[in-house]
């Protein structure tokens, strides 16, 4: 199985999924509100959380000052431009996730916002899916030799591999996550279909899902898929203003994603067996051959003369059925008595 680690936390099909609560710029760019979420999250059970990078001048040009994304009311620029936390405020950020003992990650939408990450010693890097394609990016994230995370929402297979390539080719441990970018995303856009495709197409992958839909489905639905990593947006009062407010999960859905995200994998791991805790019910509730009729010693027995019924403590098992067909019986036996194989001539089982 693929495996990797984010500062001690290993991650991969065998272990319980890594739910990421991303705040994002849920903070509406206030240092003190981004500590109240992050302090949500923890009280909610989370062990990581993930902000974003923002230096605008970096990462945008003056065409983004007239882009308005389908969640907002005013352009990119503007959106980030008041979102940002500065340096010194990431950093106290930071220190404050980690003194509460959960991980802190970033998405960097710039090489500069990935420089500064790489200053203060991120443990790894999320790739946001609006920088999947975006390879002198990526190839520069790659050479700080961190595990990589990236999502992978507006793109094909095809589109990705040249991505999956280069970090392929820097030997950086990853993961890809399935992901739609509408926010939110309703059921008929969410590919649950992709985590299978990019399992398929990537076998070095550790796969998870990005999702943006509301409530718990989707993302418990990857899980019993394979997913190892679910992230989502995540605020602590659905009351707050924001665009990805609508799409993110509250304390509440956070803890309940967190402990069913368990349920379902623990239930994943499981292979197709009769299990030991199954035993007892299995002795009453599967059947046993018995005669269907009273029969003598020497008859040739037919499908007429037997049946199967409950309970299963009987010597031979229903699904033995045909095999006692066409045998001698050595004894006597009456209606509803369970057959034994010594009751019957030649070979026993």
């Amino acid at each position: 199985m693929n495996t990797f680690n984010i500062a001690g936390r290993r991650i991969g099909e065998d272990q319980p999924p890594l739910v990421i609560a991303e705040i994002g710029i849920n903070h509406g760019g206030d240092i003190n509100v981004a500590k109240q979420i992050v302090l949500a999250a923890h009280k909610a059970g989370c062990e990581i959380v993930k902000h974003q990078t923002h230096f605008i001048e970096d990462e945008m040009t003056d065409e983004a000052k007239s882009i308005i994304p389908p969640n907002a009311d005013v352009s990119i620029w503007d959106i980030m431009d008041q979102c940002s936390l500065s340096k010194d405020e990431e950093i106290n950020l930071k220190k404050y996730t980690e003194a509460l003992g959960m991980i802190y990650l970033s998405t960097p939408f710039s090489r500069k916002a990935a420089d500064f990450l790489d200053s203060i010693d991120v443990p790894a890097f999320k790739i946001g899916s609006g920088e999947a394609d975006n390879i002198p990016l990526i190839r520069h994230i790659a050479k700080f030799g961190r595990p990589v995370i990236m999502s992978t929402g507006m793109q094909s297979i095809e589109t990705i591999r040249r991505s999956v390539s280069v970090l392929e080719e820097a030997n950086t441990p990853y993961a890809l996550l399935e992901c739609t970018n509408l926010y939110p995303s309703p059921p008929e856009n969410v590919s649950l279909q992709g985590i299978s495709d990019l399992r398929s197409a990537f076998p070095n992958a550790v796969i998870g899902f990005s999702d943006h839909s509301i409530g718990p489905t989707m993302a418990l639905s990857s899980v019993a898929l394979g997913a190892s990593i679910i992230e989502r947006h995540f605020t602590d009062s659905r009351y707050r203003i924001g665009p990805d407010i609508s799409c993110s999960m509250d304390p509440a859905e956070l803890k309940f994603i967190i402990d069913q995200s368990k349920e379902v994998h623990c239930a994943l791991m499981n292979p197709k067996k009769r299990s030991d805790a199954e035993e007892s019910v299995y002795k009453f509730a599967r059947s046993s051959i018995v005669a269907d009729r009273d029969l003598y010693a020497g008859h040739v027995i037919t499908e007429a003369d037997i049946w199967a019924r409950r309970p299963g403590n009987g010597e031979i098992a229903g699904h033995e059925f045909d095999e006692i067909v066409g045998r001698t019986l050595s004894k006597a036996v009456v209606r509803n008595q369970q057959l034994c194989w010594g009751d019957l001539e030649g070979q026993t089982n």
